[in-house]
């Protein structure tokens, strides 16, 4: 396991998640490689009125952070809480606005990471089968080598 230098992992917040998020922190405090936990949001769509939509203009990407409560940080801080519970020494978080899996690929992919992680949740579903389901989109998407957890 000691190639790994950066593993990356999606959460929702889920028990499913939180299960990889673990299997991830210990594989990267096994290989001594740092964790990237990605956690992906859609803006709330209540309207807002004039003053957030200036927020949100002169913000741009981080505008979630101050507008409307976003629960994408809430999550992302108690993945990192599991991840450093598992021995994970340095872990990162990002929040990233858009589909599940388009952001945790391009987050992968940006970063540069040797493996990401994910739950299995949704494979053995009809719905999961019919339609597609998060891991199984990684794992055709990913540019790296993709684990999917069994956690459920």
């Amino acid at each position: 396991m000691g190639d790994y230098k950066l593993v990356a992992v999606g959460t929702d917040g889920s028990s499913s998640a939180t299960l990889a998020v673990g299997r991830a922190a210990r594989i990267a405090a096994d290989a001594g490689a740092k964790l990237l936990i990605i956690c992906a949001y859609e803006r709330s769509s209540r309207p807002g009125g004039r003053d957030q939509a200036e927020a949100e203009r002169a913000l741009g990407d981080e505008a979630y952070k101050i507008i409307g409560a976003n629960p994408a940080e809430e999550k992302l801080r108690d993945a990192r809480d599991v991840a450093r519970r598992e021995g994970a020494d340095e872990v990162n978080t990002v929040a990233v606005e858009g589909e599940p899996v388009q952001a945790i690929c391009d987050k992968v992919e940006l970063h540069h990471a040797d493996l990401v992680v994910v739950g299995n949740k949704g494979l053995a579903s009809f719905a999961g089968r019919l339609l597609g389901s998060v891991p199984a989109e990684v794992s055709r998407r990913a540019p790296t080598d993709v684990l999917i957890v069994h956690t459920t």
